[in-house]
């Protein structure tokens, strides 16, 4: 398998809200499958290795975007609603800030437009959604989001293999 250096795959969601933490469960599963270090917990930092960089975070900040400056390529992972048809899905992030009616919500192509204006950089990047069904207060995925994570799992790894 050809895996680049400098590449990000930055997970993001509340794994205490259900589904919406599948990132977490999908950065997990990634890093078993590549043969590297993986947590216990999201509360814990992913192990540094030097093959790829792991991050999971609650939500996506402006101040994220000078971290994501020095990398070449950025796979984001989320959840999403039952509004995009596809179960899994991967699809390429644009540079475009996006205003969000939201004070606490950051679109990953906004991210991007802060570090290509902010820092002159703009990596390639792919916004990797799995759908959620469960947005209760557990920690658990509901058996119909967490029957995905092989398949996005599958996903990161042939998107490394470019």
């Amino acid at each position: 398998m050809r895996i680049l250096n400098n590449i990000l795959l930055i997970g993001y969601g509340n794994p205490d809200r259900q589904d919406d933490g599948v990132a977490w469960h999908i950065l997990h599963a990634t890093a078993l499958q590549l043969g590297l270090p993986a947590l216990d917990s999201y509360e814990d930092e992913f192990p540094t290795n030097s093959r790829l960089d792991f991050a999971f975070h609650l939500q996506l900040t402006p101040e994220m975007a000078e971290e994501l400056a020095p990398y070449a390529r950025i796979c984001f992972v989320d959840a999403h609603m039952g509004d995009i048809p596809e179960p899994v899905r991967m699809i390429p992030v644009e540079s475009e800030f996006q205003r969000s009616p939201f004070t606490h919500h950051l679109t990953a192509q906004s991210l991007i437009s802060m570090c290509e204006t902010l820092y002159g950089k703009k990596p390639e990047a792919v916004l990797l959604s799995v759908r959620g069904y469960h947005f209760q207060f557990e920690r658990e995925l509901s058996p119909e989001t967490g029957a995905l994570v092989a398949k996005a799992v599958n996903l990161i790894v042939e998107w490394l293999e470019k």
